[in-house]
């Protein structure tokens, strides 16, 4: 959420900086001020009213101490009382306004961030390994299938459209892959491994910014006061919600395997070939919580751990930094990995790595106590370490044969137990 006391001393450079992310946003903060300033008014006439009824209060004590007639300035309280009321009244309406405004106002990108509209001006700013040259490359659906790792019929009859059945070697690969991914980040890269709830309250889900802005692509049960965790960053980095810290506890890092559940609203029609894009995936997520000096440092960290388990499994790949008007709602500075499909013919995303800056915290009310005593807000960083569909689809496709088998990268074989599939 950002922060409405910058948003009152600056309210151009916000606006400035907003109107980089695309259209209609910099006209909300004029709103969010209006509000502001009725509620500050309101306060302050509202003082000013109690100071009064306070003091015509006591003249009510005197007059009737001295069998006089009380009955005009009984009236005159009883009109201030009414008076505070209304003001309350407004003053608790523009707060609310206020709220949901900043509530879904999205973070501000940062001053390096590239300016662009879409997708179409993310630079790419580094790639590692070589596209495999595979002649007629099978994608991951028709390898899945000879090789009966995967069944879409099975989980249509369970769930419908947008979920997986691994079975088999299939099965194996997928407990394989995450088994690997967390084994990288807590014991190569310092993470400590949690396991948390895959379902979180309402409250949450605000505090990381999925809510209010993105209800309808999220899975909610108890008349939505509470959801099926969309990503792991949710429960995780929310451990540390309503929480002053200390300058030393810095920095926490966190890695966690959870199912991730998305309703992918106004997405039909997108990669909704095999594996690509599903309603129910598996992910390993990196979260970092740091002293807000450090972050931005941090991200490019974060994001080269989430690099090295595709480095690791042999997979070409690429990555970008996103533009202004691509970047997530609560980002402030993100880097997308896109591995190889050869049998897509094109990349494909499987990692989105972010700085928040005191967006999510904030929203979180998460501190840490500086050197003078002082409560700042903590800088919060998250990234996929990494998503497992597409990783699974990349292994497959890009470590195939021409007679059909799919050769197991080294750093994987312990944990899957052969060298082919």
């Amino acid at each position: 959420m950002l922060d409405i006391k910058v948003i009152r001393d600056n309210p151009d450079f916000i606006k400035e900086r907003l109107s980089t992310r695309g259209p209609g946003l910099a006209e909300l903060i004029d709103e969010v001020l209006i509000c502001d300033e009725t509620r500050r008014k309101n306060e302050t006439e509202k003082q000013a009213l109690q100071s009064q009824r306070k003091t015509t209060s006591k003249e009510i004590g005197k007059l009737r101490t001295n069998g006089e007639d009380s009955s005009a300035i009984e009236a005159e309280v009883k009109k201030i009382g009414e008076q505070i009321k209304a003001l309350d009244e407004e003053a608790s309406k523009a707060e609310d306004r206020q709220l949901e405004l900043l509530l879904n106002l999205p973070n501000l990108p940062h001053d390096a961030c590239p300016i662009g509209e879409d997708e179409t001006a993310n630079p790419v700013i580094r790639s590692w390994g070589q596209k495999p040259e595979i002649p007629n490359p099978k994608d991951h659906l028709e390898i899945a299938e000879k090789k009966n790792l995967i069944n879409f019929d099975d989980s249509a009859r369970l769930s419908g459209s947008g979920f997986a059945v691994y079975r088999g070697k299939g099965a194996r690969l997928q407990r394989a892959l995450i088994q690997f991914l967390l084994d990288l980040q807590s014991k190569e890269h310092g993470y400590e491994e949690v396991n948390v709830p895959h379902i979180v309250k309402r409250e949450c889900m605000e505090g990381t910014g999925q809510l209010p802005k993105f209800e309808d692509d999220m899975y909610g049960t108890e008349n939505n006061e509470f959801f099926l965790a969309p990503t792991a960053e949710v429960p995780v980095t929310n451990l540390y919600r309503d929480t002053i810290l200390s300058e030393a506890d810095l920095p926490i890092k966190m890695t966690a395997h959870t199912p991730c559940f998305r309703r992918e609203a106004g997405s039909a029609g997108r990669d909704n070939r095999g594996i690509i894009r599903m309603h129910q995936f598996d992910k390993v997520e990196l979260v970092q919580i740091v002293h807000p000096e450090t972050s931005m440092q941090v991200l490019e960290e974060l994001t080269a751990h989430a690099e090295t388990a595709l480095q690791k499994l042999n997979l070409h790949y690429q990555t970008i930094e996103l533009c202004t008007g691509d970047l997530g709602f609560a980002s402030q500075k993100t880097y997308d990995i896109e591995v190889w499909a050869p049998g897509q013919g094109k990349y494909l995303e499987v990692s989105s790595c972010s700085s928040f800056h005191d967006y999510q915290a904030r929203r979180m009310k998460l501190r840490f106590k500086d050197a003078d005593g002082k409560n700042q807000f903590c800088h919060t960083l998250n990234g996929s370490g990494t998503a497992l569909p597409r990783l699974l689809v990349a292994l497959l496709e890009q470590h195939q044969d021409q007679d059909g088998t799919i050769h197991i990268p080294e750093a994987l074989q312990p944990y899957y137990g052969e060298t082919t599939l």
